[in-house]
């Protein structure tokens, strides 16, 4: 069995009864349930629809996400994420250069690098050396003035976590971020670079080895096997080039309001939905949020 589920943003509620029974009928699916009233629901079939990505296609342009995967197992063991323009709204590290003047030039580097057009250390040795001589104080200013945690992300975490899953940050970004990210979310661990500094300014280096594509892919790995549970037991989200690796391996890959390249090549997209899509998308309720 499958299970179909439309979700769109719970701030602008915009799932109306009769798209689902349209769909519904068109697919010859089982019973609807209303997982959130016009913000998400599901229902079951036998086989994935051959018109499946034209009908999520149609769906986009009315801002609303169709996910279909196999109906068993769906509900995880294991929350892995990335953090920049996942778990916050924000990049880091391009935050950081608006401080110190470099904004526009950074900004760019990390677009393209999130898109897969450019090596993600290099990208990142080259951004961070942007940095240089930038007080390290402006790393708390950037955490209270600039950064904002994405909607759903705290209800995602404490449901996961109250249903016996486990919660990991694994970022390409810096220690400095996720250690505070983590912590007000509630994750169990997180991982990430180091900004290197001397005294109370950066040097403008990072600590190696640099955590990327594959540091993500071998976090996953030891995580899942100091916790005896396997890969397809895990639900990770992430935007970017980089995220990649860790998204094609586990049970639910899902790229949140990802970039083009990255959700050519995965099959679960939330592009208007928030972080609260992924309880949706394993059959929690909102009645069910911690």
């Amino acid at each position: 069995m499958y299970c179909v589920t439309l979700l769109t943003a719970p701030t602008t509620p915009v799932l109306e009864p009769a798209l689902v029974e349209n769909l519904r009928n068109a697919w010859g699916g089982g019973a609807v349930q209303w997982l959130m009233p016009d913000v998400a629901a599901e229902f079951e079939m036998h086989e994935v629809p051959s018109n499946r990505w034209d009908v999520w296609e149609s769906l986009q342009s009315v801002g609303v996400d169709l996910v279909v995967q196999p109906s068993a197992g769906r509900r995880k063991k294991m929350l892995l994420a990335d953090m920049d323009s996942t778990m916050i709204q924000q990049e880091c590290i391009d935050e950081l250069a608006a401080e110190a003047g470099v904004g526009p030039r950074v900004a760019d580097i990390t677009a393209r690098a999130m898109n897969g057009e450019l090596d993600f250390e290099g990208a990142l040795i080259e951004r961070v050396g942007l940095l240089k001589d930038l007080p390290v104080a402006t790393i708390d200013h950037v955490l209270a003035t600039r950064i904002t945690h994405m909607p759903g992300g705290a209800a995602l975490v404490a449901t996961m976590k109250a249903n016996g899953a486990y919660a990991a940050l694994v970022s390409g970004g810096f220690t400095a971020f996720t250690e505070q990210v983590a912590a007000k979310l509630g994750f169990d661990e997180n991982r990430a670079n180091t900004l290197l500094a001397d005294g109370d300014k950066l040097t403008g280096d990072v600590g190696r080895p640099i955590l990327g594509k594959e540091a993500k892919v071998s976090a996953l790995q030891q995580i899942t096997a100091r916790l005896g549970i396997s890969e397809e037991d895990v639900l990770a989200v992430g935007d970017g080039a980089n995220d990649l690796g860790m998204l094609s391996r586990v049970g639910l890959g899902v790229a949140l309001h990802a970039k083009p390249s990255v959700q050519a090549q995965c099959d679960v997209r939330i592009n208007h939905g928030d972080l609260t899509g992924l309880l949706f998308i394993q059959g929690y309720s909102v009645a069910d949020f911690a």
